[in-house]
């Protein structure tokens, strides 16, 4: 029997897909954003969506019109910036709707796992007190909670993301283990995600130009009809020239000092490493470049750094594709998480 899961700020379902590859059963996703929800619906054809703010959607409504039978696992990454310098929920906070709407989700369904997502710098805010309390407010509700800050590419994603999960379980006397890492000595690098895809762009459905040149494109190729999303930014002459000045994995310190203040950021001019994983894909600046050619990367690029894979299609504007890609927890981190939580739903 297939564990049932809701998805709470679903986007277009990074952590979902993990957890369909692990065998669970995605009921339902919720997101107040319309395009992350259509990419979602197309590519989870057995689950339900809904769009619309959880804040102001009753826990009792969802199931009586969509999970009558409850489920097993709640997953999500909801917002903590109205923690105040205590540490303490400030009821007051306008921002706490949506964490205090996840809190109030898992009390009211009880599933027997939750998993909440969050930016790692969660763990340190105000002495670790933030923390703390998020531990606390489920632990008020019947949770033995556990935390750990994970790299995305210990366990085979080609990308230094960093994230923190609270894992909840329901009336246990045991702390939830985390997984073992499976790449801590053996990175799978930008070079090996995306290599085999081309410098120009391609219409929706090409067939692959190249033989896969790594074992990681070999896998991220399986049951996909051809290469989407793979459409690329159109940069000036003089942005192009400028970036070809950056050696791969450089970035604004490799160009000559009069060129050097054209982006007053730091991380401006970067190139991917191809011989690194990547640094971690946000949701579509035009400071990061291709560690080979002289343009941002594609929607498919990011994505294949996300750990996507070739037959997951993204949907709505390049924008708002390259914002979903970004926001996106890595399936690929998300199926050993969930893999490890079967074995506590057994």
């Amino acid at each position: 029997m297939k564990r049932k899961v809701l998805d709470l700020f679903c986007g277009c379902g990074g952590i979902s897909l993990g957890f369909e590859k692990a065998d669970f059963d995605i009921k339902l996703g919720i997101d107040v954003w319309e395009p992350a929800l259509v990419t979602f619906e197309k590519n989870h054809s057995n689950s339900k969506t809904i769009c619309g703010d959880i804040s102001e959607i009753l826990p009792s409504t969802i199931k009586n019109e969509y999970l009558e039978d409850g489920v097993d696992v709640i997953i999500g990454g909801p917002p903590c910036q109205g923690f105040s310098i205590s540490g303490k929920r400030d009821v007051n906070d306008p921002r706490n709707k949506l964490y205090q709407s996840f809190v109030s989700y898992v009390e009211y369904f009880k599933p027997k796992v939750f998993v909440m997502e969050n930016v790692p710098n969660l763990v340190s805010m105000n002495k670790g007190l933030v923390k703390d309390e998020i531990i606390k407010e489920f632990e008020d509700i019947g949770y033995t909670v556990t935390y750990k800050i994970l790299l995305a590419s210990d366990y085979g994603v080609p990308q230094n993301r960093k994230r923190v999960f609270f894992i909840g379980l329901l009336n246990s006397k045991d702390d939830f283990l985390f997984p073992l890492t499976t790449h801590s000595e053996s990175k799978v690098t930008s070079g090996q995600a995306i290599s085999d895809l081309p410098e120009d762009e391609l219409e929706n459905g090409s067939a692959y130009n190249a033989k896969h040149q790594s074992d990681y494109q070999k896998l991220i190729r399986q049951n996909s009809e051809g290469i989407y999303n793979h459409q690329i930014t159109k940069h000036t002459e003089t942005t192009k020239e400028t970036i070809a000045l950056v050696p791969d994995g450089g970035n604004y310190k490799s160009l000559p000092k009069e060129l050097q203040e054209i982006r007053k950021v730091n991380i401006a001019w970067t190139r991917l490493n191809s011989k690194k994983p990547s640094f971690t894909i946000d949701t579509g600046h035009r400071h990061h470049f291709h560690y080979k050619f002289n343009r941002i990367p594609t929607v498919r690029e990011a994505a294949r750094i996300q750990s996507f894979p070739d037959n997951f299609i993204f949907y709505g504007s390049k924008t708002a594709q390259e914002k979903q890609v970004g926001n996106a927890v890595p399936p690929m981190l998300a199926e050993v998480l969930a893999q490890s939580i079967k074995k506590y739903l057994l």
